[in-house]
């Protein structure tokens, strides 16, 4: 299934990252070995580190608030940063498996 980087969330986002990282969906297992790049600090951190991320807090004018990484947003540093990651590794759009929207 074809999704936008910039709507990556969960489960999906979270396999973007480990593909990135040059692992298969097949080596990955289940589902729940999958680490949680966008949601623990342990995981997404040294990422954000080593590629040299930079993650801003924005305030809008409507009141929204959001993060902001690379060209990506996110309402979440870790969720910013890795949308960043994914697509300057895979692009815009990217496949991913079915049962991981």
């Amino acid at each position: 299934m074809k999704v936008k980087t910039s709507t990556l969330i969960g489960p999906g986002h979270n396999w973007a990252v480990a593909n990135c990282l040059g692992w298969t969906y097949t080596a990955l297992g289940r589902l729940e070995e999958i680490p949680k790049f966008s949601e623990w600090w342990a995981q997404g951190g040294p990422i954000i580190e080593r590629e040299k991320i930079s993650v801003y807090h924005m305030d809008w004018l409507n009141g929204d608030q959001k993060w902001m990484a690379g060209e990506q947003y996110g309402p979440t540093p870790l969720i910013a940063a890795m949308r960043a990651y994914v697509a300057s590794k895979l692009g815009d759009e990217i496949e991913i498996p079915e049962e991981l929207k």
